[in-house]
């Protein structure tokens, strides 16, 4: 096992099965062979505080990135421990470009350590509602009047949900700016789409070779099955992706292994250290 090789692996529709779980069996690969020396994370779209529901029970002694990117956090405290946030000219301008938030969207601020979802109550898309309604139980997503009210403490982060020909004309007015980074693609899981605005210079790729330099690794070792993953494909030294892959992944991609259904990437991660035994 080289200790000098970072392990990355998305999560959503990558190390997840696709009733959104991490198996047994990942699970235990994953903390045995970090216990053994393995430096690996996982980079993800979502949140921390929403993906620890998840992958709670990982071992991880490096950061996590999420947010595409836009913050890197702590997986066993769920803590920020760096952070982008969109400034006050970006916030201008958004609001002006986005009327569309109202009805299809929310904005994710942080409140000292503390991040929230903000947004406007009354009739919204199918694809936002549904997200709500998933949510609905949790204290983190809060209500605001107006799109003023969206942006509230520091804006760090826009997500915009619904069908194709509702999102993409959206993903059209932003998607050649420079003033921030923007996604569009189809949720792993479900069929609507999904717009996410984050900082400029906020991606995957960027945040993990600040993580690669910080520590000292010399490879970079990416697994993924979206378009969101293709930063990090560009700039890592092998990228594996699954058989679940989009098309635009493919085509950058230095190897496809087997489905986000099948544990490929503790498979993967087992033919380079510790091999756990084959649980549910």
């Amino acid at each position: 096992m080289n200790l000098k090789t970072f392990y990355v692996s998305d999560s959503d529709g990558t190390l997840m099965r696709n009733d959104e779980t991490i198996s047994a069996f990942t699970v235990r690969t994953v903390n045995d062979m970090v216990a053994s020396g393995l430096a690996f994370t996982y980079a993800t779209a979502r949140s921390v505080e929403s993906a620890r529901k998840i992958t709670g029970n990982l071992n991880l002694s490096l950061p996590v990135v999420t947010g595409n990117g836009a913050v890197l956090a702590d997986n066993a405290t769920g803590r920020h421990i760096e952070k982008a946030v969109f400034t006050e000219s970006i916030v201008s301008a958004l609001k002006h470009l986005l009327p569309e938030l109202l009805y299809c969207g929310f904005v994710s601020c942080f409140l000292g350590d503390r991040m929230i979802r903000t947004t406007v109550p009354g009739k919204h898309t199918s694809g936002l509602q549904g997200y709500l309604d998933y949510y609905t139980d949790d204290p983190s997503l809060k209500s605001a009047e107006d799109i003023n009210g969206l942006f509230c403490g520091k804006p760090g982060y826009v997500t915009m949900i619904g069908k194709k020909e509702e999102i993409r004309p959206i993903y059209e007015k932003v998607r050649n700016s420079s003033a921030w980074e923007s996604f569009f693609q189809k949720d792993t899981y479900r069929d609507e789409y999904w717009l996410e605005i984050c900082p400029r210079n906020c991606t995957k790729a960027k945040m993990l070779l600040k993580v690669k330099e910080k520590y000292g690794f010399d490879r970079l070792v990416v697994f993924g099955d979206s378009l969101n993953d293709l930063s990090m494909f560009m700039v890592a030294d092998e990228a594996y992706a699954m058989a679940n892959v989009c098309e635009e992944l493919k085509k950058a991609a230095t190897w496809i292994i087997g489905s986000n259904e099948e544990d490929s990437v503790a498979y993967y991660l087992s033919r380079h250290g510790v091999l756990a035994s084959p649980g549910e």
